[in-house]
């Protein structure tokens, strides 16, 4: 009976420390998008917005 009681405890152990290190992984790739791809993602963004407006103002400077 001691046997299967060590064995149920490593089990729930193995568990138990999987979805912690899942858990922090994904927390990791969580936060690594919030903090450098979504700000490089809104500046490409904000970029492609100020060049259309610059080629509007361009074509109405020129109308005539």
């Amino acid at each position: 009976m001691a046997k299967n009681q060590k064995h149920l405890r490593f089990v729930k152990g193995f568990l138990v420390g999987s979805l912690t290190t899942a858990t922090a992984v994904y927390g990791a790739l969580h936060a690594f998008k919030k903090k450098v791809i979504e700000p490089e993602n809104q500046e490409n963004e904000r970029i492609e917005a100020n060049r259309r407006r610059a080629n509007r103002k361009s074509l109405q400077a020129h109308q005539g």
